[in-house]
C-alpha cells in the first residue's frame, strides 16, 4: 500500500468511528476524494507542546486561500524514522554525546514506531534495517564508523530512499555538525523528493570546535539543512552547547508523539507546487507544519 493510499485508508477509518473519549467529532471522508495531509506540531509562547486543541483551532490556507479541513485528528500515530548521524573526523570529540542523545530517542520509540540507523561521512553506512525493536537500535550506536568528508545531502537522499512505499508518516532525522562537503545530490534535488514525496526532516545541527592536525576549526551546520526542514514540516535545531544533545532528541521525540493529522480535498490539481499555510485562531500559539505539496 502507498503512503497516499494509507493516508485514505486512514480517513476512512477515521470516519467510521468515533474518537473514544476524546469529544472530537469524527472526520468526514468521501471515496475517491483525494486528500493532502498535514503534521502539524503547535507550540505557545514559551516553546511548549500544545496537544489538546480541537478542530475548530485550525485553518488551513492553499495558495492564501482558506480550505475546510476535512481530516482532523489528535492521535498518537505510528512514525517510520530514519536517523542518520554524522560520524566524520570533526565529531571525534563529541560521538558519545550525540550516541548518548539518539539512544534516547530510540528509547522512546512507542510499540508501533519503527526505525532505522545509519551513519555518514565519507560514505553511507546504515547499521540496522528498519524495526521497532529499540534495545537493537540502541546497540547498533557502537557500530558506527568514522571517516572524514562530509556526504550529507547524500546521506537524507538514501533515507529517502528507505522510506519508499512504507505507508503512514515517515521522517528522516539527521545530525551534523558541519557542511556538506562531497555529496552528489544537491540540497534542492532532497527538497523536491522529499516535498514529492511527504517525507518530513528533522534537522538538529551542532556548532563545534575540533583540532585538524593543524588547527582549530570552528564548524557550523549547513545552511540548507534549516530550509528543508522548514519546508517539510520538521524541526529544526541549532545547538552551540554540545551538553544540549540528549534533551534536543528527546524534544524530537516528543513532537513527533505530539503531532496533529489534519487534511483537506485540493480544489485544483494542476501538477504544480502550491504554498499550504496552517493558522491557528487561539492567540499565542504557533504551528509548524509543511509549507508546499505538489498537487497531482
Amino acid at each position: 500500500m502507498s503512503p497516499r493510499r494509507w493516508f485514505l485508508a486512514l480517513c476512512a477509518s477515521l470516519a467510521l468511528a468515533p474518537l473514544a473519549g476524546s469529544g472530537q467529532q469524527a472526520p468526514t471522508f468521501r471515496a475517491g476524494t483525494k486528500v493532502v495531509p498535514l503534521y502539524v506540531t503547535v507550540t505557545d509562547g514559551i516553546g511548549r507542546l500544545v496537544p489538546d486543541l480541537e478542530r475548530e483551532d485550525f485553518e488551513i490556507y492553499d495558495n492564501d486561500k482558506a480550505q475546510p479541513l476535512s481530516v482532523f485528528t489528535n492521535e498518537v500515530l505510528p512514525v517510520t524514522v530514519v536517523v542518520m548521524l554524522d560520524t566524520s573526523g570533526s565529531m571525534t570529540a563529541n560521538i558519545d554525546l550525540v550516541k548518548a542523545g539518539a539512544e534516547q530517542f530510540f528509547l522512546r520509540l512507542l510499540p508501533r514506531d519503527r526505525a532505522q540507523l545509519g551513519a555518514f561521512n565519507d560514505k553511507i553506512q546504515l547499521v540496522t534495517g528498519l524495526t521497532g525493536d529499540r534495545d537493537e537500535l540502541a546497540s547498533a550506536l557502537r557500530d558506527v564508523d568514522f571517516g572524514y568528508p562530509t556526504r550529507l545531502y547524500d546521506a537524507v537522499a538514501t533515507g529517502l530512499d528507505r522510506l519508499e512505499g512504507i505507508e503512514g508518516r515517515r521522517v528522516v532525522l539527521v545530525f551534523t555538525d558541519g557542511d556538506d562537503t562531497s555529496s552528489k545530490i544537491s540540497q534542492g534535488k532532497v527538497l523536491e523528493r522529499a516535498r514529492a514525496e511527504e517525507v518530513m526532516v528533522y534537522a538538529i545541527g551542532l556548532q563545534s570546535d575540533y583540532f585538524d592536525g593543524v588547527r582549530r576549526v570552528r564548524t557550523r551546520p549547513d545552511r540548507g539543512l534549516k530550509k528543508l526542514a522548514e519546508e517539510t514540516g520538521g524541526g529544526y535545531f541549532e545547538l552551540d552547547k554540545k551538553d544540549q544533545l540528549t534533551t534536543t532528541f528527546t524534544r524530537v521525540s516528543d513532537e513527533l508523539h505530539s503531532q496533529y493529522l489534519i487534511g483537506f480535498s485540493p480544489e485544483a490539481r494542476d501538477g504544480k507546487v502550491h504554498k499550504l499555510e496552517v493558522r491557528l485562531k487561539q492567540p499565542g500559539m504557533k504551528a509548524r507544519a509543511r509549507r508546499s505539496y505538489v498537487a497531482e
